[in-house]
Parts: structure tokens; sequence; C-alpha cells
């Protein structure tokens, strides 16, 4: 990638530099070393860490791409044909005023209600049309995008809170004025202001520059080093997740501050606490590659990883590498997670708040960074998700080139065996596949859900299983949710008692068989329960391939007293209660048979709908109560799904 600074060279690194021989190898950065000397759950690096990073770390702002004044490159950008998209909108909306700040009473009602849509619309808009039109005036350089340009950014400065609403305190005290705070919408509006300043330079009075340069340092780099400090551990609490949260902001913090701070040392202190705190964003993911937040979660945070990762990069001149970290196998298998997590035809997996279905045209900047430093499948098209990532490919355009291979098929079965994930594909002309989860009820975007599974027959996902993601609307995120408690999932209910949540409930795979004609996976339950009397509860899963498929799913349980026992079938198909043991699955043409049996009693199937609306993949959904009758020490209930 062609770079715009200069690494200083430390004074050991020209004395060690060989005289008349082949150039060494540059220095570059020992992340593990680096690692090491910091502090445990202290982001903030260590005087250690300054000093192993300073070396490489630039006299001079970062600069993401030449500024308007090299023509050259910018025209050469405005014969591309995702630039001629961006000006295209920028014309359109010229004349489009800012729709922030939104009224104090709005931002009220969303904090209270958790209602995104009359306040996250407008923030997005303002902040898309914002970056159109500097990118349109860096292309044309006329000036006839500078008034909306100024309008807009003087709008988003007036802003009392660049809060996400519902991201604010019950008190509204960033709203107030009583603290400062970084949430996914703040790191936005602060990377949209310093991409304006540092691409337009002289093109803006030097006031407004300095404006701007005042409120980042305010609004982000102030905040975020306080809490990397450990000043302020209420506010900006993401830098310690494991959650998308810490990647996203993360990668808007250090480019808004890296761009806009004068200060090297100040830059380095920015840089190193992104490094710690990505640490803890890569501990949440298993040592197997496995993303518990699923495959939309891993386009969008470790989407932004490899963003922040490219940005520092760049910047570095290549010294510091977050693309291996400290385990370069281990990032390997996350960057290649989709093509393992796939069930079939572009359809995955939704457990817990995950995405079933990536659409084509969707950003995909994780599969091209992914592609291109992990070895992944390259994908068929190039839409980076947001202006700051499509810079990144005009200035580098051989790292996003088409596709030079097809994609290997999906191997017959997927195990993560260290997060107790299984995916069963089904070779059938219409594959029927499952996939099938252990995990724990302590996971990112949680829902209670050890044993939960998703059946796919053909390109009908969702046929029977995971319901997937609750609208995210105030009480969204409660583990009391119908669609979030164990009681919206395809799971047991065990005398009338839910999972409960925790890293502590958790399921456990007990035994695993893979064949090219029958896969099964057996799963150990009983721990997710705080039921005293519960001794044993197994699911055994078998995907039986051969005919059309036959897929089983064998609950088996044991108490020390009598308990209730029941097992629900969740869809968003039609359905008919055949008789009183059987159930027809329909959509799209295509038809699952459940067949139903007992073992230690007999049983009752009682249906209802389950009472949330706008459930994200269909407008309604159904639980198919399948209760033992009667109390019982032990037992079985057996359903049998066969493709029609």
């Amino acid at each position: 990638m062609k770079r715009f600074h200069f690494v200083a060279l430390t004074l050991i690194g020209l004395l060690c530099w060989p005289a008349n021989t082949q150039a060494a190898p540059k220095p570059t950065l020992d992340i593990k070393a680096y690692l090491d000397a910091g502090k445990k759950r202290v982001i903030y690096p260590t005087d250690v860490q300054i000093q192993m990073l300073a070396p490489f770390v630039p006299q001079t702002r970062y600069r993401p791409a030449p500024p308007i004044g090299d023509r050259a490159f910018w025209r050469g950008v405005g014969g591309k044909e995702s630039a001629q998209a961006i000006i295209a909108q920028a014309q359109k909306h010229i004349d489009t005023q800012p729709e922030v700040p939104i009224t104090d009473a709005i931002y009220r009602r969303a904090n209270k209600e958790g209602n995104r849509g009359i306040y996250k619309p407008r923030y997005y808009r303002t902040m898309e049309r914002l970056e159109r039109a500097v990118i349109a005036e860096c292309v044309e350089d006329q000036g006839q995008y500078l008034p909306q340009i100024t309008e807009h950014l003087n709008a988003i400065m007036a802003m009392k809170s660049w809060l996400h609403p519902n991201h604010d305190d019950g008190k509204n005290s960033v709203l107030e004025g009583k603290r400062v705070a970084i949430d996914l919408g703040a790191r936005k509006f602060g990377s949209v202001l310093m991409l304006a300043e540092v691409l337009l330079e002289d093109r803006l009075p030097d006031e407004l520059r300095a404006k701007i340069r005042t409120q980042i340092q305010w609004r982000i780099t102030d905040s975020y080093l306080k809490s990397c400090r450990g000043e302020d551990r209420k506010g900006n609490s993401w830098i310690y997740g494991t959650s998308n949260w810490n990647s996203v902001c993360t990668g808007g913090s250090v480019f808004s501050s890296i761009t806009a701070s004068e200060d090297t040392a100040e830059r380095v202190a920015v840089l190193g606490s992104a490094i710690n705190s990505m640490k803890q964003y890569l501990s949440g993911f298993g040592a197997d590659g496995y993303c518990s937040e699923g495959v939309g979660y891993w386009n969008y945070g470790f989407g932004n990883y490899l963003y922040l990762s490219q940005m520092i990069y760049d910047y570095t001149d290549g010294a510091v590498d977050l693309f291996a970290f400290d385990d370069p196998a281990k990032m390997k298998r996350v960057g290649d997670f989709p093509s393992n997590f796939e069930i079939q035809n572009a359809v995955y997996p939704c457990f817990a708040d995950g995405g079933a279905k990536i659409k084509e045209g969707n950003d995909n900047f994780a599969y091209l960074l992914s592609a291109k430093y992990y070895g992944a499948p390259k994908p068929t098209y190039s839409r980076p998700a947001d202006i700051t990532m499509q810079i990144m490919e005009w200035v580098d355009p051989e790292s996003h080139v088409d596709p030079t291979r097809e994609a290997a098929g999906l191997p017959d079965h997927s195990f993560f065996e260290l997060s107790g994930v299984t995916i069963s594909r089904g070779r059938q002309a219409v594959p029927f596949s499952i996939a099938v989860k252990a995990g724990h009820n302590d996971e990112n975007h949680n829902h209670s859900d050890v044993g939960s599974y998703l059946m796919v027959l053909g390109d009908n996902f969702i046929m029977s299983g995971d319901l997937g993601a609750p609208p995210y609307k105030a009480g969204a995120f409660s583990s009391k949710h119908k669609v979030r408690s164990s009681w919206g999932h395809p799971v047991p209910r065990i005398d009338n008692t839910l999972q409960s949540n925790g890293r502590a409930f958790r399921g456990k795979v007990l035994d695993t068989h893979f064949s090219e004609s029958l896969d099964r996976v057996v799963l150990d339950l009983a721990a997710a329960y705080e039921v005293p009397s519960l001794t044993k509860l197994v699911r055994t899963v078998e995907n039986d391939k051969s005919g059309m498929g036959t897929i089983t799913v064998r609950d088996e349980f044991a108490a020390s007293t009598p308990v209730a026992f029941d097992v629900p079938v969740m869809t968003h198909a039609a359905y008919e209660v055949v008789d009183s043991k059987t159930v027809l699955l329909k959509n799209a043409g295509q038809t699952i048979k459940v067949e139903i049996t007992a073992e230690g009693g007999t049983f009752t199937i009682k249906d209802q709908k389950v009472p949330v609306k706008d459930i994200r993949y269909a407008d309604e959904a159904f639980k198919i109560g399948v209760e033992l009758d009667g109390k019982h020490r032990q037992g079985a209930i057996v359903m049998t799904f066969t493709a029609q």
C-alpha cells in the first residue's frame, strides 16, 4: 500500500543495520512480548509497553489517503465505479439539510423506550451525506459541496450528545453534560468529522478545522484515554469487552484520535491502549475460531477489527501487525469462521442474535481482508462497509482484486470442538441439514439456548429450531424476554423451570460420530438448569442423510423425584397438527413431517403463538409444545423430522 508518512528508526535499529550487505528485515513490534509487558485488566499501556511501541509510531498524524490537493490521486478515484456511485448520491442530496441535532424530547423518549427508529436513521443519514459530500468534493474540487459539508460539520458539533440515546444512562447524564462517553454512534460521528478535516485540509477554514480537533479531543480522545487509565470505569466499559462493541468503538476512537492529535506521545498511548484492548476482544473467539455472536456480528465486529489492523499496519509501515496478533493459527481460524459455520446455501445458524442470512450485496470488508490475510475464500464482489473502509480499497486496490479461484465446497460436517457447535450437512438433491450447539448461557448477545438447533431444508432457513433475534426495543435484552429465554428455544423445560444464565450453565458434548451417511452428536444439558432433583438430561441429535433426509432429536431425562417434562418444536413456518403424534411444517412448497413418540408416559401437543412481534426472519413464530402427561422420574421425548 502506498505510504504517506515515514517511520522513525530507533538508534538501536540504526546501529544494528549491517553495512554493505543486503538490508536486514525491518524491525517490528513483538506483539506477544508487548502483551506480556502489560498489566492484567489494565488497558492503558505500561511504561515498558510505551517504550516498545514508541519507535514505530510516526511523528506526524495519520492520513488515510492523500488530501484533496493531490489531484492525480483523486482524479484516479473519480474514475472508479464505486466512487461514481458515492458522487451520484452526494449530488442527489446536495441540498438536504442535516437531521441533527435531534430535540431533547426525542432523545429522552428514545432513551426511555429503547426506540431506535425515532433517532438512528436521522443520525446515520446525516453522517452518510457528510461522508459522500467529502468524497465528491475531493474528486471534483469545485467547491460546490463545501457549504453543505460546513453545515453538516457544525450541526454534528452542536449536538449535546453523540451517543445513541438508548446508550445513555437512565438520567441522560451525557445529554445533560455531566459526563462524556463513546458508543457505536459517537465513534462514527468522530470519524466522519476527522475524515472531512484530514482530506479537505485548507478547503475548510482554519477556525473550523481547529474546532473539529477540539471536539475530537474532548469527545473521543480524552474520554477514551480516561477510561483506559481506569479513571472512568462506568464510561466506555466496552474497552474490556469481547463483543463487537470493542472492535467497532476502538477502531473509530483510534481513527479519530491519530488523525487529530498533534501529540506523538498521545498517539502512542492511544495505539498502545488499542492493542491491549484487542487482546480482550479476541479472547471472545474460541481457540477453534468460533464466534458466539454469529456470522452477522462477525462481519461487523471482526470487520472493524481488520479495519483497525489495516489502519495501524499502514500507519506504522507494517511494523505493528495485528492480523497475526499473538496467535497466528487462531487468527486464521477466526478469519475462516464463516466458511466453517455456513449450514448450506448461504444460510448460517442464528444462535443468540446472530444473522441467519447474509444478503448478496451487503458489506463484506471482513471477507475481503480475511481472504487477503488468512487465505479464506474471496467474495465474488467488493463492497466495504463504509467510506473509510472504501478508501483503503482505493489506496490499495491490489488488496481487493476479483476472486482468482472458486470457493471450496462445504464439508460434510463442521465441528467446533471447544465451543460445542456441530453442523451436519445433508447431501440430498434438496439438502436437509442441522446445526446444534452446546455452549453456555453467558455468550455475547446471550440467549438461554444451550442445546438449541436450527434445521434447514433447501433454501428455506428456520424450517424448525432457533427463532433468531427479537427486535431491538425496550426489554429486548432482558433474560426473561420470550425469544431470548429458553422458553423461545427448542430446548426442554424441566418441572416448569427454564435454563439459567451464567457461564456455569452450559452444555457438554459427550460423543460424536461423523460419516458420509450418518452424523450423531450427544449433548449433556443438565448443567443448564437449576433443578436439584435432575440427575440426567441428554439430547441426542442424528442426521440420517439417506433418502430425502431424516433428523432425529431425542431428549432423555432422569430425576430423583418426579418432574414435569416438555420439549417444543419452534418454527416460523406454517404448520398443521395432523393428529396426536404428527405435525407438518410447510414453507415455500416444501414440507417436513414431525413424528413424536414418548418413553415413560403419554404426551399432549399444545401449540401457541409466540407473543413477540417483528421477529427478525418472519412476521410471526409458533411454539408447538410436546408435554409428558403428569410427572415422572425418567422418560424421553423423541422427535423425528423427515423431509417430504
